[in-house]
């Protein structure tokens, strides 16, 4: 039987065996008519699932060419077909069909993997959670307004269009990435603002859910005229000041500090979180909070281009050296990084060794 994967784990597939029969589930993002060099006619498929995009092409002498003409960009289909991986070309197949997924596969296809459910529900409860141990207030409704009004858009935003975690749901998981080492952080420096960094988190790139957030019913990372024509900053400072002025502010004036002050330290982080006026930050960190946030922002979308490095290389990822290719935002081309010093299988633990000695009764 044919095995249903994903993009993602068709790609990793593909490199380890020479052509892998499979199908896939995916939306079409592109569909594009055009002429080879010889005239002859093609259709340039572009489809994307929750992990990842590929290109297929389907020429006259297909069947998924006829198909072609009758879908649109924004169609489910599933595709069947023998893959393979032409290196530097990427993935290709031979002999493939599609056709148009129904309503219920479509369902299931945007829930994502039974995986990356719970990956991603496990990223919410651990955002949720910091969010529940706020002592403040004032920063404690703001946070609960923004879930209770955004949540199903927050967690189906892309943290970006192209660097990093740009896939539905990739928001996400940055932030919950970026709450754990905040608040593994603020143990160790006891001086930062528990409260207002955890917000600060949550809402550094809520911006983004109006420019990298894919449709309800869909998996494309469509520019809209707001995220355009303001970007993500701008827009997050909007979106505080705006649940800000909704909230009852009974017993508000008795606090300490003052609210406006902690509306405008939360503002900054917003503002500040590029880090430098060259990568878009109207003003540079001013207070601990945000120059942490600023680093951990960068940390997490640094270690997922690495990572992501990793799983799209076609090098042999167990080669002493091997290196990646080139990766932009990085300015190298990363190298295969050292796997952590195993113990010997004819060498006992030293943990096992000491409890073993440690309930070896003294000679007396």
């Amino acid at each position: 039987m044919t095995s249903l994967l994903s993009i993602s784990e068709l790609k990793k597939t593909a490199r380890i065996h020479s052509s892998v029969e499979a199908k896939l589930h995916a939306q079409i993002e592109r569909l594009t008519r055009k002429d080879a060099s010889n005239g002859k006619p093609f259709y340039e498929v572009v489809l994307r699932d929750a992990t990842e995009s590929m290109t297929l092409r389907a020429w006259t002498d297909t069947g998924a060419f006829e198909t072609c003409g009758s879908l649109q960009n924004g169609d489910f289909v599933a595709v069947i077909g023998c893959f393979q991986n032409n290196g530097s070309f990427g993935l290709d197949a031979r002999g493939w069909e599609l056709r148009e997924l129904p309503n219920e596969e479509i369902e299931v296809l945007l829930e994502g993997t039974s995986e990356r459910r719970a990956l991603l529900e496990r990223a919410y409860e651990k955002i949720t959670e910091a969010v529940a141990s706020i002592v403040d207030p004032r920063i404690k409704a703001l946070c609960d307004q923004f879930l209770s009004q955004y949540g199903p858009r927050f967690r189906r935003a892309a943290a970006a269009r192209g660097n990093h975690h740009a896939r539905r749901g990739g928001l996400l998981e940055h932030t919950s990435r970026m709450m754990e080492c905040a608040l593994a952080l603020c143990g160790v420096y006891p001086e930062i603002n528990r409260d207002l960094m955890t917000a600060g988190v949550l809402f550094h790139d809520t911006g983004k859910l109006w420019e990298t957030c894919p449709p309800e019913k869909g998996f494309g990372i469509e520019p809209e005229l707001r995220g355009e024509l303001l970007g993500h900053l701008s827009i997050g400072i909007e979106l505080v000041n705006t649940l800000w002025r909704d909230l009852q502010k009974e017993g508000w004036e008795m606090l300490t500090p003052s609210s406006d002050d902690v509306r405008l330290h939360l503002l900054h982080l917003i503002a500040a979180h590029h880090g430098q006026l060259e990568f878009g930050s109207p003003i540079l960190p001013k207070t601990p909070e945000a120059a942490m946030l600023h680093f951990i922002d960068n940390i997490d979308a640094r270690m997922e281009m690495f990572f992501t490095s990793y799983e799209a290389s076609s090098q042999n990822a167990g080669g002493r050296s091997g290196t990646m290719e080139w990766v932009r935002p990085l300015g190298v081309a990363p190298v295969t990084p050292l796997p952590a010093c195993l113990p010997s299988p004819s060498e006992p633990i030293i943990e096992d060794l000491f409890f073993s000695l440690a309930k070896t009764p003294a000679k007396k």
